[in-house]
């Protein structure tokens, strides 16, 4: 079965997470999907295979070797986005991409053109998988997956290719924020691994945001509008004030690269109360400790100007992962030498969002990020080229050689 087979069947599974449940895994689709991989690794006989209640599932690759190397792990997440449906998921295969547009609903008029997303024209000539416009795609992460256990199916059938042991993980509820919350690093027993979660070829991340979510909430006074005059306060109006008061331009549609921001991801409001929520990113520690703190300010501007009106919850999610990888350089390094060695362009940056691998990393588990593929995560206009799925597989076997090599 190729990685293309694997993906195909993959995402026929609907694994949506929500964060609304309070369950791990957050749906049951999730642990539907757990079990039929669990057949397939047992299948293929490999060892040390577990499936939790939570549904982390792990499995390991014994070495085919007379020395003892480190032992690298390679980890995906098996949710996808609550961003849209992942139900009756139908992708099609668009073979040679000309270059133009793709209609991938024509009832519904949803084309998906490199007039909006130019980076299509990267892949002319590829065969390319797309929606069919009314679900995202699940290339994040279940290209991922596919990837992984096709590498490692590689490597039972070519037993030229020297390597120590290797682990294999697939977690829950990552879209969520939660996929690292119950990992069992002891049990997982890696010197270190690699999530395949990232994007277009090449990329290869191990900076990502410091997060943090925070809940500032307004209380009102609703009294009659026609008798209103010095009785009434408008929560929403004062939540209003709070929200211009923040600067227009540290914004997720006005940064790029290391800059953070405040995103206000929701609104629910009425006369009475009003609940903004919004998350808050920086990659740089001090400075996203300033952005907790000018909300916290603002706050209490607020309450200067409406005593007791307004109050703020706020909740770190996940720090920069850089500051455990910089002291072990090298395991990105063979990563850099894999993809090289595959005849990709490594492109290192930063990660503008969160990753398992950031909370693994401080769990005990270092766990840059490397490609999966894919482009347009979390929506109908989601699609992966095959040609990037195929070197990532290739990227997994060179880091098994690599590191039985070194």
């Amino acid at each position: 079965m190729t990685v293309i087979d694997r993906f195909l069947q993959y995402v026929k599974f609907d694994t949506q997470s929500d964060e609304l449940t309070n369950m791990t895994p957050s749906t049951p689709g999730q642990m539907i999907f757990a079990r039929e991989l669990e057949k397939e690794l047992r299948a293929m006989g490999l060892s040390d295979i577990s499936l939790d209640d939570n549904g982390y599932l792990m499995a390991t690759l014994p070495s085919n070797i007379d020395r003892e190397v480190p032992t690298v792990g390679f980890i995906a997440h098996l949710d996808t986005s609550p961003d849209m449906s992942g139900r009756h998921v139908s992708p099609r295969i668009v073979k040679e991409y000309d270059g133009g547009d793709i209609t991938l609903n024509a009832a519904e008029g949803i084309v998906l053109s490199p007039a909006q997303f130019p980076e299509l024209l990267d892949y002319k000539g590829e065969d390319l998988i797309v929606t069919d416009g009314t679900t995202l795609l699940g290339a994040d992460d279940k290209a991922g997956i596919a990837e992984i256990i096709s590498a490692i199916d590689y490597l039972q059938h070519h037993p030229e290719v020297k390597h120590g042991n290797i682990r294999i993980a697939f977690n829950p509820d990552e879209e969520i924020g939660k996929g690292a919350h119950k990992f069992d690093v002891e049990r997982f027993a890696a010197d270190w691994a690699y999530t395949m979660d990232g994007g277009e070829v090449g990329e290869l991340e191990y900076e990502n945001f410091n997060a943090a979510v925070a809940k500032v909430t307004f209380k009102g006074c609703n009294v009659h509008p026609g008798y209103a005059k010095h009785k009434m306060l408008n929560s929403i109006r004062v939540a209003n004030q709070f929200i211009i008061m923040l600067p227009r331009w540290e914004t997720p549609e006005h940064t790029e690269g290391y800059e953070g921001f405040y995103h206000l991801v929701s609104i629910e409001g009425s006369v009475e109360q009003t609940v903004l929520t919004y998350i808050i990113r920086d990659h740089d520690r001090d400075r996203f400790e300033r952005r907790k703190k000018e909300l916290e300010h603002l706050t209490r501007k607020i309450n200067n100007e409406f005593p007791g009106c307004a109050s703020i919850e706020i909740k770190d999610q996940y720090y920069n992962m850089r500051e455990k990888i910089e002291p072990i350089m090298h395991i990105v390094d063979i990563a850099i030498q894999a993809m090289k060695d595959a005849g990709i362009t490594p492109k290192v940056q930063p990660i503008r969002g969160g990753t398992d691998g950031a909370q693994l990393s401080f769990k005990g588990l270092p766990c840059p990020n490397i490609f999966a593929g894919g482009h347009n995560f979390h929506g109908r206009y989601e699609f992966v080229p095959i040609p990037s799925m195929e070197k990532a597989v290739k990227v997994i076997v060179e880091i098994a050689r690599i590191v039985a090599e070194r």
